[in-house]
């Protein structure tokens, strides 16, 4: 049975595309990918006041991004339950309450517990705002919704480093939270205005049994994934990741016999939607792994300092926006097929070219090498975006949202995990040389070849593949 907040609101708001909302919502999910990585600049800081080792402050952003990755396949059921709209505010409140308790926090106890919190409420915002954007918008105006959400991922990443930075240098720490005091009233007093009433089931029942294994599942992965991108890689890690692979298998069988699953997974029989779980998973793995691997290459084997190595890997973001304007009307004039494949192609030459990179390298030369990276990742990026929802009919839309964000996290833990392990596994069979460069050339050549499968994948796609949303003309006479 199907409760309505008012008669009629619901069925209004799906009518017209409504840009102030996806503002809105980008805006939220700009709070939450930057939370994600700005404490890495202040971690001496945080370390010096709670007089801990600087080692031991990881723990409150994995923490944060266990919480978040975990608490994505909840949302989805909360939002059917309970309304998105609800769900959504509540996300930010409680985002915000738990970023005024990390500024607050007297100890390192205090500080993991409310980053956990506050991965709670960003678990929800991610999925749940999307899903308010994505169920008022019509197809034909999905890839500008979907241009205002992807924003936040190229940009978070940018400015984390420098918004850090300053706000530790020139205020404190704590104001790296503080900030998110004013933006999240003011986000919740916008959502409360912008964000229609939305149907849902008040009787919808939760699959635990299927919650349980997907959540499980989730986690093991992503701490095994971090273990695994870091120093202290061992069996162990190997064995959680294992459990993790096991336990998502499990989610899947049982997803497919419960009455009422957690997920609808009959969202895999569209190709579109597939593509996101194929070659869009392998294509964010292997640019999550770039902003990790170059800065590494740059100090460690160019000898550069880390002022330096940073002012150069902005190259890439400085790519990421200065394309952002072109990706719509690339798609609307060749296709999401020709231009996911001419993207991943692309970067897989950038990778390729990034591994005869060496210290005596013109540095114009370089920054325009990840310039020209940067761009071809946007444009990949922003097109899986919109291709995913291409063909997902409105009743698979919130099980569509929450698989999509949940491979979003894991490929992102999983782009580091395999660079790392790259690095280690060209670093001890010196097959590109000695020297302290042969493991990252290693490194890059290999995700290069990674690319390519993604390459391969988007040629299988249609030739008209998400044409209602491209809008390319092919499409439109075949519609």
């Amino acid at each position: 049975m199907t409760t309505r907040p008012s008669a009629g609101l619901a069925e209004a708001s799906q009518s017209s595309w409504r840009p102030r909302l996806a503002l809105l919502v980008a805006a939220t999910f700009f709070m939450e990918f930057l939370d994600g990585t700005i404490l890495t600049t202040a971690i001496p800081s945080i370390a010096s006041d709670f007089r801990v080792a600087p080692a031991d402050i990881n723990i409150t952003m994995t923490a944060y991004l266990v919480t978040v990755a975990m608490g994505i396949p909840l949302s989805s059921w909360l939002a059917e339950r309970f309304g998105a709209r609800r769900i959504f505010c509540l996300a930010i409140s409680v985002f915000t309450i738990a970023s005024l308790l990390c500024a607050v926090s007297t100890d390192l106890t205090m500080l993991t517990l409310s980053r956990v919190a506050q991965g709670i409420g960003g678990a929800m915002m991610v999925p749940v705002g999307t899903l308010v954007v994505l169920r008022g918008t019509p197809k034909s105006e999905l890839l500008r919704a979907t241009a205002y959400l992807v924003w936040p991922g190229l940009l978070a990443p940018v400015l984390a480093p420098m918004v850090g930075g300053a706000l530790t240098t020139f205020l404190s720490w704590h104001w790296i939270f503080l900030i998110n005091v004013p933006l999240g009233l003011a986000a919740f007093i916008a959502a409360l205005r912008l964000v229609p009433p939305t149907q849902f089931d008040g009787k919808r029942r939760l699959d635990w049994f299927g919650l349980m294994l997907t959540t499980l599942g989730v986690g093991a992965l992503v701490v095994g994934l971090e273990t695994l991108g870091g120093q202290a890689s061992n069996v162990l890690a190997v064995v959680v990741v294992t459990a993790g692979v096991l336990s998502l298998a499990g989610a899947v069988w049982w997803m497919g016999k419960a009455t009422v699953p957690l997920f609808n997974l009959s969202v895999f029989g569209t190709r579109t939607f597939r593509a996101t779980s194929t070659g869009g998973f392998i294509y964010r793995l292997t640019i999550s792994s770039v902003p990790f691997l170059l800065p590494l290459m740059f100090q460690d084997g160019f000898g550069w300092d880390p002022l330096k190595a940073g002012v150069m890997v902005a190259a890439v973001f400085v790519g990421n926006i200065g394309i952002k304007p072109a990706t719509t009307p690339l798609i609307r004039r060749f296709g999401f097929k020709t231009v996911l494949v001419f993207a991943s192609f692309a970067s897989a030459v950038t990778f390729a070219l990034c591994a005869f990179l060496d210290a005596q390298t013109p540095e114009p030369l370089i920054f325009a090498l990840l310039l020209f990276s940067g761009a071809f990742r946007s444009i990949g990026f922003s097109a899986y975006a919109s291709v995913q929802y291409a063909d997902i009919v409105p009743g698979q839309l919130p099980s569509a949202n929450a698989i999509s964000a949940t491979l979003v996290q894991l490929a992102a833990a999983a782009g580091i995990a395999v660079g790392a392990l790259f690095l280690r596994l060209f670093d001890a069979t010196r097959l590109f040389g000695p020297e302290q460069l042969g493991a990252y050339k290693g490194a890059f050549i290999a995700m290069a070849v990674l690319m390519l499968i993604s390459t391969v994948d988007s040629l299988t796609l249609h030739r008209h593949a998400g044409a209602e949303v491209s809008g390319t003309s092919a499409g439109a006479k075949r519609a």
